[in-house]
């Protein structure tokens, strides 16, 4: 299953940008997954807002900067398509629609039958079940300008994208690759990040619902380190009691999620069996102490062996992740 844009090929640099950073990983060996180069690059409040470009001209001089570098001139770019720009959705056709003439009529449907809240998008899907009247399937869509203009941004940069794929499966690829994957489970993602979190629940390897939300971010109550031979270190300086509504806030989230999982689209046959987490926030094991003490369900942090040559810091999983994207 993948977020196709453009056809793949080897040696590919994988980058992640967000509301806060740049991100890239370039994969030196899968088996154990092992980086041959990484780094990060803080981005300013303003120059990308809600997954959106805000600040086309400011964005592309950072980026020039760190493609100069990061020695990664003229190379082929995977790229994670901004959370807040794509939705699932699970939708019913006539089961008489062939494989082949599947995707037509997505595009006809999109729009009439097929809500979405935005126009022109670029999609793809993934075949859930089927029976005599109806075929079930995921719908994996976003618009298809803001998608382009990161595609559009790295081709005028001289660096050529050939794939574009979404954080979940990016997310749900590396915790697969290190023999984690159960297809009998049902697993509750949680990417917990400095400007966001993200939401989603997998049967087995497949995401059936995800709610991305952004977080309030003010430059003022944070101290931010960078540092080119570490990772970016973020420090909170503002009141607690503004970090504390704001981790209730994403318990809720979480709660509401669970129960429209368990009640609207499993109706009550099988409830969530792990929470795994990944993010840059510096609170995040706070918020996982938290999560164990409420839930009975188990609660796991994903991480790599920092002891291994070659191991990634903990915030550029979900680029290692990305870098796995079509490895046998």
């Amino acid at each position: 299953m993948a977020f196709s844009l453009f056809s793949s090929k080897n040696r590919i640099i994988n980058l992640v940008l967000n509301d806060h950073s740049i991100r890239f990983v370039e994969l030196k060996q899968a088996n154990p997954p092992t980086a041959q180069k990484w780094g990060e690059r803080f981005l300013p409040p303003g120059i990308i807002c809600d997954g959106k470009i805000a600040d086309m001209d400011s964005l592309a001089n950072i980026l020039d900067e760190c493609i100069d570098e990061w020695k990664i001139q003229r190379r082929q770019i995977r790229f994670v398509v901004p959370d807040q720009l794509f939705i699932i959705r699970k939708v019913s056709v006539p089961s008489e629609i062939q494989e082949d003439e599947m995707k037509g009529y997505l595009y006809l449907e999109l729009g009439s039958s097929i809500h979405l809240p935005f126009e022109e998008p670029i999609f793809d899907y993934y075949l859930l079940s089927q029976n005599d009247k109806t075929i079930d399937l995921l719908l994996f869509a976003a618009p298809e300008q803001y998608v382009m203009e990161y595609a559009d941004l790295l081709s005028s940069l001289k660096l050529t994208p050939v794939a574009a794929d979404i954080s979940p499966l990016a997310l749900y690829r590396l915790y697969h690759h290190l023999g984690f994957g159960n297809k009998n489970e049902n697993l509750f993602t949680i990417q917990f990040d400095l400007t966001s979190v993200n939401l989603c629940i997998f049967e087995g390897a497949v995401p059936v619902v995800m709610r991305p939300f952004t977080l309030p971010f003010n430059l003022e109550h944070w101290e931010i380190q960078c540092d080119m031979q570490r990772p970016i270190d973020f420090k909170y300086t503002g009141e607690a009691d503004r970090l504390v509504i704001q981790f209730e806030d994403i318990l809720n989230e979480i709660s509401k999620l669970i129960d429209f999982y368990r009640y609207t689209l499993n109706k009550e046959k099988n409830g969530i069996t792990k929470f795994l987490f990944i993010g840059d926030h510096p609170m995040l094991g706070a918020v996982i102490d938290e999560m164990k003490e409420r839930f009975e369900t188990p609660v796991e942090r994903l991480m790599l062996d920092s002891k291994t040559k070659g191991s990634v810091p903990s915030n550029l999983l979900l680029s290692l992740g990305l870098a796995l994207k079509e490895v046998n």
